[in-house]
């Protein structure tokens, strides 16, 4: 069942409904307004980025079934966020893992499928928006129809090679004084 938490009204889940509300056949489309004059680009004279509308999920059958994976990834220069379209085929799955550092947003774009946490599977059907929070351990098992899903989080910053003797301060980027 769902269950209300004290604060702030989100919900979780430990078995029960996949989500309030919602139906089949509700197609979902990542949609942004673009602003440029021409109509596409990324860089206006000013510099300042521009919305533009970045995936159709809508298309995501055309890809046919084998592809499978991450079949998006927001590449944007100067993004602050990471951002992935997986499809994870009938009856596959993403084995269980904890991740540390990042809380993720994941939303159900197609098909169905089984969240599975430490308290338990939580199903999931299209349209379910869930957080995962850092350090919570989850894993994804797709039904008979396949899943395709976004994710979304803090961008991971980047490998750096440092020069010997160079320390910097976990998590703030700056040398240690």
């Amino acid at each position: 069942m769902w269950g209300a938490s004290g604060t702030g009204g989100f919900r979780h889940c430990s078995a029960g409904p996949a989500h309030a509300g919602g139906g089949e056949g509700k197609a979902y489309r990542m949609v942004a307004a673009v602003t440029a004059e021409d109509g596409n680009s990324s860089s206006p004279a000013d510099g300042a980025p521009v919305p533009r509308i970045l995936f159709d999920t809508g298309t995501l059958d055309e890809l046919g079934t084998a592809s499978t994976g991450a079949v998006w990834r927001l590449s944007e220069p100067g993004r602050q966020l990471d951002a992935n379209i997986v499809r994870i085929p009938a009856e596959q799955h993403v084995e269980a893992h904890a991740e540390p550092d990042l809380d993720v947003l994941l939303l159900v774009v197609a098909g169905e499928g089984t969240l599975v946490t430490s308290d338990g599977p939580c199903p999931l059907s299209e349209g379910s928006l869930t957080w995962l929070p850092h350090g919570s351990t989850r894993g994804l098992v797709a039904g008979e129809r396949g899943m395709s899903y976004l994710t979304v989080h803090r961008r991971r910053p980047g490998m750096r090679i440092q020069p010997a003797g160079s320390h910097r301060d976990r998590g703030s980027g700056r040398p240690r004084s």
